[in-house]
């Protein structure tokens, strides 16, 4: 962590301790506080920090960005940060300058925009959708904020090539449905689309697996952040519950069980820092790694708070159950843990992604 990023940090959560409710965000109509999202977005500039000065960004990088959704994570402040993320990564890799000046400024001044893509059993791979000259067709499943976007691109199959397309906002046939979830605080749309389309760029075969490698770094950063908040409030907690005449954290064996937790977090946390800082060559390996161990240290976490709280942790009112389903929800975005696995089998194999 530079100082830089140490101030971002900082800036952020001061903001979010300040601005950030919830559940009252979750429960609302369009999942998200419009208020507070402008706030990050034109106080602090976290939509434009991974995209390039020339387009209307900050021209930091995938780092900086990584610093923001630590601490989104930590609070479970729903935003439509990374989402709009995965849509900026793919303009800049369709190598349309035109369409990246004319979108590219608005996102990064905080247009929420989606990127759709995954097919009905989570495959982030080949896409559903099916181009035909210059009409879209398909289906995608689990697509963030895709009900609140006001920029939808689309990949789809266009013969033998991946183009990336944008449906403008109203067209006919485009149909967002909302998914009721496991977790509340992520909002995931259905999107049926059977519209015209305009391509942007060429052929983003070759782009697709880069463009998930940094979805997964940016959601590592997000699952680290928020199992550290969840082993901070469970130790918290331990010195406060009084058992047997003194606080529960004073027996030895719930001081191992957090003495584990806090190895998880802490290398969930170099894992996920080491994937933010990777060069090209290193990022396939380093982004699957963060995306399995980052994943299943949040769940190991997440569920060990539950119970080391006790009751309170299972009832609403309590925050245990969020973060308890934020961390099964998230295991699965962007492919699951035995996807990533079989990925970093095969390039210790040497085998092709």
């Amino acid at each position: 962590m530079t100082q830089e990023r140490i101030a971002l940090r900082d800036t952020v959560r001061l903001l979010l301790s300040r601005a950030s409710d919830v559940r009252t965000a979750m429960e609302s109509e369009l999942g998200y506080d419009p208020a507070l999202w402008k706030r990050l977005c034109s106080d602090i500039g976290v939509a434009a920090l991974a995209i390039p000065e020339r387009f209307g960004g900050l021209g930091a990088g995938i780092a900086e960005t990584a610093v923001v959704l630590g601490e989104l994570g930590r609070t479970l402040t729903p935003a439509p940060l990374l989402g709009s993320i995965l849509a900026a990564q793919a303009l800049l890799a369709c190598g349309d300058d035109d369409a990246c000046a004319r979108l590219l400024p608005e996102i990064a001044g905080g247009r929420i925009a989606t990127l759709v893509w995954s097919d009905a059993q989570g495959t982030w791979g080949h896409p559903p959708c099916v181009a035909n000259g210059q009409r879209v067709t398909g289906q995608a499943h689990y697509v963030l904020d895709g009900d609140i976007a006001d920029t939808v691109l689309v990949f789809a199959l266009a013969g033998p090539e991946i183009g990336l397309f944008e449906v403008r906002e109203g067209a006919p046939g485009l149909v967002r449905t909302s998914t009721r979830t496991l977790d509340p605080t992520r909002r995931l749309t259905t999107v049926a689309v059977d519209s015209p389309a305009l391509r942007l760029g060429g052929d983003l075969t070759s782009a697709l697996p880069r463009i998930r490698d940094l979805a997964c770094v940016a959601l590592s950063a997000e699952q680290s952040g928020a199992a550290a908040h969840c082993l901070n409030e469970t130790v918290a907690y331990s010195k406060e519950r009084v058992q047997f005449g003194r606080p529960i954290g004073s027996f030895q064996a719930l001081k191992h069980r957090m003495a584990d937790l806090h190895v998880l977090v802490e290398t969930a946390q170099a894992t996920a820092e080491a994937a933010a800082e990777a060069d090209e060559s290193a990022l396939p390996v380093l982004a699957a790694a963060a995306k399995v161990h980052c994943a299943e240290a949040f769940q190991t976490v997440a569920a060990e708070m539950v119970q080391l709280h006790g009751g309170i942790a299972i009832t609403w009112e309590h925050d245990a159950h969020l973060y308890f389903k934020r961390a099964h929800g998230s295991a699965l975005l962007f492919g699951s843990v035995s996807n990533h696995l079989a990925l970093l089998t095969s390039s210790r194999r040497g085998g092709t992604r």
